[in-house]
């Protein structure tokens, strides 16, 4: 039985390199420290509005953006009750495209997997077959773009087209981990619904969920006709086209952390935010092939999560600890079993090469690399 243990004052301060929360700037923290106003003053719809609208100008999309209190994961659910009836097709590569699996299947849904082995990418032509082979119709792929317990990249935009050429079947893309720090283009490759979390490549405090949902997702969830009551298309949608508000009541300091930090990444700019992640990318793979190696399938690797396969047998969770106390920076194990196997550095958010070095050279003074 868990027992209580009190929070304190006086923890030392980590610069984090896990994947995720990340790394948040001073000003976006302060951001949350204006003073409270109501959820359905007119202060509400300028502040939602701005974020909504800023977010689709970041993403370069004509789709709807709903940006609801919550964990990214919520749309596992809200995609599974909006647009699937029976079957939906999973493909899974690591812990978190299982997990849709699973909550599909908790939902009472019909659920193949497509399966690979951890490290592993999906392959559209994969797709393909399943969708051509499979007895029933599938009224949903469920994918994930970044398997951050794995550092495997999927490649979304290939798959979405491959979706796209079976028009009742709708794309669902857990972008979890990788959106705002790996460019997609969204409305050129039939994903009809993409979501993320603040606390990752966008570089904000947890507690808001981002999703990027098709005129096609919505019509098909109005069609369909029951759906997620919180994270319902149409419910979110229309309530924001009627009120430019939430429907519901909102993490409202967190949304004004996201202000500040939207206006930063679109000052920054979608091409170059990506272009500044390859680099973190290129860095952190060099020094993998220098040192150890790459887990993740040669040329689908993360452009967010670096997941490097231990082949000096280095003593992971000892390195951990000893890099946090030595120079109070945190990375991550490997993921599961990959404990011990693996481990992960996050590159994300408001990371440069500078900052990643910083802790790579700290990895290379601890285990005496």
């Amino acid at each position: 039985m868990t027992k209580k243990r009190e929070y304190r004052d006086d923890y030392d301060e980590k610069t984090l390199y896990i994947p995720g929360p990340t790394e948040v700037r001073d000003d976006v923290i302060e951001a949350m420290a204006e003073p409270m106003f109501g959820h359905r003053m007119d202060r509400m719809t300028d502040l939602y509005t701005t974020i909504v609208e800023d977010t689709k100008e970041f993403l370069g999309t004509d789709h709807e953006v709903v940006i609801l209190t919550g964990s990214g994961t919520e749309f596992w659910e809200a995609t599974t009750l909006n647009l699937v009836d029976e079957h939906v097709l999973v493909p899974t590569c690591g812990a978190f495209s299982e997990r849709y699996a699973n909550v599909a299947e908790r939902l009472g849904k019909d659920v193949d997997r497509l399966e690979y082995e951890w490290g592993e990418a999906v392959k559209p032509a994969d797709v393909r077959e399943a969708i051509e082979s499979a007895d029933a119709k599938y009224d949903m792929v469920a994918g994930v773009m970044n398997e951050s317990s794995t550092g495997v990249r999927n490649p979304v935009e290939e798959i979405g087209d491959v979706i796209a050429e079976y028009p009742d079947t709708y794309f669902a893309v857990d972008a979890v981990s990788s959106l705002g720090g790996d460019y997609v283009d969204i409305d050129e490759h039939g994903i009809d619904v993409i979501f993320a979390s603040t606390q990752k490549a966008f570089a904000m405090p947890p507690g808001l969920a981002v999703c990027v949902v098709s005129d096609d997702a919505y019509d098909r969830e109005v069609e369909k006709g029951d759906s997620s009551w919180y994270g319902g298309f149409r419910r979110t949608i229309d309530y924001y086209d009627r009120k430019g508000q939430t429907h519901s009541t909102p993490a409202i300091p967190i949304m004004l952390a996201y202000r500040k930090q939207m206006k930063r990444m679109l000052e920054e700019g979608h091409r170059a935010r990506d272009e500044r992640h390859r680099e973190m990318t290129e860095y952190v793979h060099d020094w993998a092939d220098e040192h150890f190696a790459m887990f993740p399938e040669a040329g689908y690797e993360s452009q967010t999560v670096a997941c490097i396969e231990n082949t000096q047998g280095i003593d992971v969770a000892a390195t951990i600890e000893e890099v946090s106390e030595e120079y109070d920076m945190a990375f991550s194990n490997g993921y599961g079993d990959l404990g011990g196997e693996t481990f992960r550095i996050g590159h994300m958010g408001e990371h440069t090469v500078e900052s990643v070095k910083e802790l790579t050279d700290a990895i290379e003074d601890v285990a005496g690399l």
